[in-house]
């Protein structure tokens, strides 16, 4: 290939030849193969792009800046020799400044680039970062002509070379899944095991300690709050606070750098994929929470750090009457414009890049509403999830969706397509007011204990499509759950106006830490309750990183800004017997296929006997009657799960049978006897859990059938009868 002798090399990096080649469109963004570096960025409505080089992340001024001549369907690309992998880069994009409009190019602004695979650096706020004048009368209609490029990261050329040695992903079904949502930094910043330099980091996720805890938990996969490379609020960082959470995505392609103890250049993409080796080879998946929602340039008033740059007008969803404005579904200022084939294909792009050079075992979307929207309404047949069930990669992965926006008719759940699986927020609704007792009836909480099938029956979709929580990192932990009325985000220092103001939470009653024994008792019963809920409910059970060990924020439900211990884990405080309690609900929840079934629930005679896979009772031993279920006094039932109606065949060919049991859920405030069933096999029953007590395990007292057993007020008990 001869060099595209019509380029003009602007400034040439001192002691290094380089020459400039016409290149390829596609790759997107820029791509080593062993000789030169080949460089792509879309955009539709530019004039002109500068490929910008740079010697240092902290580098004022580029070492070389490149005019890129080629354009081919709105892809401009140049590939340049004498270059190597850890090169630093950046573009500069001119073309018409016209807000009003939907145009912000502004070459004085360096950019990000949108595929970049590493990046290096943080943002300094300066007023440089803004496309216009801070403090003009004319707001962002004014034109800023300072240089932002000492301010902005620098994007990385890596080489995509790593030894996986022999990587196989667990491939786990989602009825045999538990997943444990956790915080790469938050869960291992204070582990008192984990060596201090990687502490908080891909590597401390992927040490032996951790790996050893999250098998002996029971985990079968880790959901990482995001990984992506997200930025800093300036708002944030003025008060000391800071984006903890990282729902603030500037780079899709690039593991978030700081979460590397390598440092930042280049290197946390190798420290990711060894993370994500250890993992697999302990049989546990990687699910990434991604954010392809929104980007971190927020509104019309913030700053131009990439794709604001690039092509304004084609990623984000503009307002029709007047294209100033952003159209704003998230509560973050923007919208992706997922309309724009270009668009879309980022993201799917991005999706696809994660699942085959970074071996990730599934994704949980974030707002996942917004990307249902055509134009303005939600639509679960528009073309993201199109593209997404015809791609032979994405589509065998586990897909989860938040079913929820903030804009019109945002609220999905039950409403995605076959494929997916969402966070059933019902779920974790009706079993919070089920166990605090408010007015609730009965129908719903067997709902979603048995799957919801209401939401996820219809459309060949199975009880696995429900992602079961109590808890996620956005609100209350569950120790805060059971101590708390209010919300308590003082800290956040927004007059504790921000975060859900109902909770559905219950103090037992006295709010926050208290000296008194009988609440204390009564909230450790309360967590037994919950966690014995989760893990034997249909569908996939999803617990929040320090659940099991009673880690509180205290009272805190929105801990997206506080990098300290109010969102660390705190293990040297951990509560030893819950956690006991929690691994045996975990391991009776995974070595009994009737709590993880993977179809409904049906009332087909089983050998003719007259059961059926399950069957409600009243506390005296009668069939549940129709009245009941509308019942909103009602506070207890007890539910019989014929261990022989599972009615599958296992992947080893063999009839799928178990144990039955039998559940009795008792969230009034005062004991109850409740007679037990006949059994199938006339070997009595035995007792595993009581949720009153912790016990977990199996007690060797039989009772026999039609024999009452009682039941302490807000407790669980179940009982096993053996095959």
């Amino acid at each position: 290939m001869e060099p595209h002798l019509e380029n003009e090399l602007l400034q040439a990096p001192e002691a290094v030849e380089i020459k400039v080649f016409p290149g390829s469109p596609f790759p997107l963004g820029s791509s080593w193969d062993g000789e030169r570096i080949n460089f792509a960025l879309f955009s539709e409505n530019a004039t002109s792009v500068e490929l910008c080089l740079f010697d240092s992340v902290d580098g004022h001024e580029e070492s070389a800046k490149i005019k890129i001549e080629e354009v081919t369907h709105h892809v401009w690309h140049a590939c340049i020799s004498g270059l190597k992998p850890g090169q630093l880069y950046a573009y500069r994009v001119h073309g018409p400044y016209e807000p009003q409009n939907g145009h912000r190019f502004n070459p004085n602004k360096l950019l990000i680039d949108p595929y970049a695979k590493a990046i290096a650096g943080g943002i300094d706020w300066d007023d440089a970062v803004f496309g216009y004048q801070i403090g003009s009368e004319e707001a962002d209609l004014s034109f800023s002509e300072t240089n932002s490029g000492p301010y902005i990261p620098k994007s990385i050329v890596i080489d995509q070379q790593f030894d996986w040695e022999g990587d196989k992903k667990p491939k786990i079904p989602y009825h045999d899944t538990i997943i444990y949502e956790a915080h790469v930094r938050g869960f291992t910043k204070l582990h008192p095991e984990i060596p201090e330099e990687i502490r908080g980091t891909y590597a401390g996720m992927a040490h032996p300690v951790t790996i050893k805890y999250l098998k002996e938990l029971g985990i079968t996969a880790l959901e990482l709050m995001p990984v992506h490379q997200f930025v800093k609020d300036r708002h944030l960082l003025e008060k000391g606070l800071t984006n903890y959470w990282g729902y603030n995505t500037i780079g899709y392609f690039a593991p978030h750098a700081e979460y590397s103890s390598a440092g930042f250049m280049g290197e946390q993409v190798r420290e990711f994929k060894n993370m994500v080796k250890e993992l697999h080879k302990a049989g546990i998946e990687v699910i990434l929470d991604v954010v392809y929602n929104h980007t971190a340039e927020g509104n019309h008033l913030g700053p131009t750090l990439s794709f604001k740059g690039i092509d304004n007008a084609s990623y984000y969803r503009l307002m029709e009457d007047d294209q100033r404005y952003y159209r704003d579904y998230t509560g973050t200022g923007n919208t992706l414009n997922v309309r724009l084939p270009f668009v879309l294909g980022l993201i799917m792009d991005s999706l696809r890049y994660w699942i085959t050079e970074m071996h990730v075992d599934g994704f949980r979307f974030d707002l996942a509403s917004t990307l249902a929207r055509t134009l303005h309404e939600t639509d679960n047949l528009g073309s993201f999830f199109t593209i997404i069930h015809q791609d032979p990669v994405i589509s065998q992965v586990k897909l989860i969706a938040e079913p929820w926006d903030t804009g019109e008719a945002g609220y999905l759940v039950g409403k995605f397509p076959p494929g997916w699986a969402e966070w059933n927020g019902k779920y974790r609704d009706n079993l919070r007011d089920y166990w605090r007792g408010a007015e609730s009836k009965l129908a719903d909480f067997a709902l979603r204990f048995t799957g919801s099938p209401d939401l996820y029956k219809e459309g060949y979709r199975r009880p696995t499509a429900s992602i079961n929580f109590i808890t996620a990192h956005d609100g209350f932990t569950l120790h805060d759950l059971v101590s708390y009325n209010e919300k308590h985000n003082e800290s956040n220092q927004d007059d504790n106006t921000d975060g859900e103001n109902e909770n559905n939470s219950w103090n037992c009653g006295e709010e926050g830490p208290t000296e008194n024994a009988e609440i204390n008792a009564l909230r450790q019963v309360q967590k037994r309750n919950f966690l014995t809920s989760l893990f034997l409910s249909q569908g996939v059970p999803m617990l929040v990183a320090g659940d099991e060990f009673g880690r509180t924020q205290g009272g805190n439900n929105n801990g997206y800004c506080q990098d300290n211990e109010i969102s660390w884990l705190d293990w040297d405080h951990a509560d030893q017997d819950l956690l006991t309690f929690t691994k045996g609900v975990i391991s009776i929840c995974k070595t009994h296929p009737t709590f993880r079934r993977r179809r409904w629930f049906q009332g087909i005679s089983i050998q003719g006997s007259g059961r059926t896979d399950i069957i409600w009772f009243l506390p005296e031993g009668n069939e549940m009657p129709e009245e009941n279920w509308e019942h909103d006094f009602a506070k207890s039932l007890g539910v019989y799960l014929n261990g022989k109606g599972i009615r599958c065949v296992g992947y080893d060919g063999k009839p799928v049978v178990d144990d039955s049991f039998y559940i009795i859920f008792n969230a009034h405030d005062q004991p109850l006897d409740y007679v037990l069933p006949p059994d199938e096999c006339d070997h009595g029953w035995r007792k595993v859990i009581d949720t009153s007590n912790g016990f977990v395990g199996e007690e060797q007292e039989i009772f026999k059938s039609g024999s009452s057993i009682q039941v302490q007020g807000r407790s669980v008990i179940v009982m096993l009868c053996p095959l």
